[in-house]
């Protein structure tokens, strides 16, 4: 097949050596072009992400991996050899095999995130809009997008929650089962809390407050999530109205005090809070969790939880290998066997072109001397049938003689194809 994928990694290659293989949605047009400008492939696909970036593609025949590892210095103005000890090379069927674990989210620095299977869609479309997909690698990406797909409904590779942000919300989630008429208040603005909002949203948060020291930075976070902004000071003011707090600012001392939440209870009437601290040092005081209708878990019940996931991941890690293993060597051998018998069915088509090229020739000849349509028309249907069925049946009736019934057989399933639904007369 000729297929390589070649690239770097989280695992084999540092952010600030990545960071100069990066491809933009514009430099990944622009490289695919000058790949098929140079003839160095035939066909031709560019993930990349903070994470990654890898080139997935059929080398022509007279091409190998070297040829694209040398144009991928030049195209970045790199030193030769600069990314040979990080990049990797995989060929044919460990190709398949990668590109699989690749979108299954196997080899991604949270083991199976679901956000790469997207990322890879997106670059499989960039490269259909760039025609740098032809039939191979529009055959194995159909076949991986199935095995994603499979993968995900078969294990449990990506039910469990591994980050701090996922498991705040997925705690919130078991609690209170829909989030659709909770209020949540966040405190901080930094990057764990827009994640947790961005979860919130997704699990469709009734409100969301986010408070911060700095309010300009809570009003841009609570923009972009449809929620509402207020400053640290104003906590008090909000409080009561919080079914969900998640704390995680940078603060040296406690946010909330437990004289501040048991002032908020009073005005709940008892309705429990549920509270998430994952900042270190703390937000919310410990004593907060001994009050009667709080609920507090702090970042060490939540990396409990991670870990257990993770080993949860793990096992469904090696149900999905099997998968892929299996699917992997499922496609190689469909495409091995279009590939033997591809050329035979060209050569066979080009017989009966030719066939019937003569006849046709021979049709509008005996037109242009004036003969009578119809009797051309039965002579040409004649002729072209005749030549057609003379070699298959010639084969059949030594096959015949020979007692060959098993050549007799196969070319009774591809000689005679018969309807699957008969008209009905």
């Amino acid at each position: 097949m000729n297929l390589i994928t070649l690239g770097v990694n989280h695992e084999t290659t540092p952010v600030d050596i990545r960071e100069t293989v990066s491809f933009t949605t514009e430099r990944t047009h622009l490289a695919i072009a000058e790949l098929k400008t140079l003839s160095l492939i035939s066909e031709c696909i560019i993930l990349s992400t903070c994470n990654r970036t890898e080139i997935y593609c059929i080398l022509k025949e007279t091409k190998n991996h070297q040829d694209v590892q040398d144009w991928l210095h030049t195209f970045f103005e790199l030193e030769h050899s600069t990314l040979t000890p990080y990049l990797y090379v995989h060929h044919d069927l460990d190709a398949v095999k990668h590109i699989m674990r690749v979108s299954s989210g196997l080899n991604s620095l949270v083991l199976g995130e679901p956000q790469i299977f997207g990322q890879i869609k997106d670059a499989y479309n960039a490269a259909r809009k760039a025609n740098s997909i032809n039939r191979t690698l529009e055959s194995l990406f159909q076949h991986i997008f199935k095995t994603v797909k499979q993968v995900r409904t078969d294990t449990a590779i990506g039910s469990s929650p591994v980050s701090v942000a996922f498991s705040a919300v997925a705690l919130s989630k078991q609690f209170f089962g829909d989030l659709s008429k909770q209020t949540a208040l966040l405190l901080g603005a930094g990057e764990t809390i827009e994640l947790v909002a961005r979860h919130l949203t997704e699990a469709k948060i009734g409100s969301l407050t986010i408070a911060n020291r700095t309010f300009e930075r809570a009003h841009n976070l609570a923009e972009s999530v449809g929620g509402y902004a207020i400053q640290l000071d104003e906590i008090d003011s909000h409080l009561h109205e919080a079914d969900i707090v998640i704390g995680s600012t940078g603060s040296p001392t406690a946010i909330l005090k437990q004289a501040q939440v048991k002032q908020a209870l009073k005005k709940r009437k008892n309705t429990p809070m549920f509270m998430v601290d994952i900042a270190v040092p703390r937000d919310i005081e410990a004593s907060v969790g001994k009050l009667d209708n709080v609920y507090l878990y702090t970042v060490d019940d939540l990396k409990e939880i991670i870990e257990s996931n993770k080993a949860s991941r793990q096992t469904a890690a090696l149900e999905a290998e099997e998968i892929i293993e299996l699917q992997a060597n499922n496609f190689m051998a469909q495409l091995k066997a279009t590939q033997q018998v591809n050329p035979l069915i060209k050569e066979y088509r080009q017989h009966a072109m030719a066939l019937k090229k003569d006849a046709l020739d021979h049709a509008l000849h005996q037109l242009e001397l004036g003969g009578k349509p119809e009797d051309i028309i039965k002579t040409l249907a004649n002729q072209l049938t005749n030549k057609l069925i003379h070699t298959p049946t010639s084969t059949l009736h030594h096959a015949g003689l020979e007692g060959n019934k098993t050549l007799i057989e196969c070319a009774k399933h591809i000689l005679i194809c018969p309807p699957k639904n008969k008209p009905h007369h």
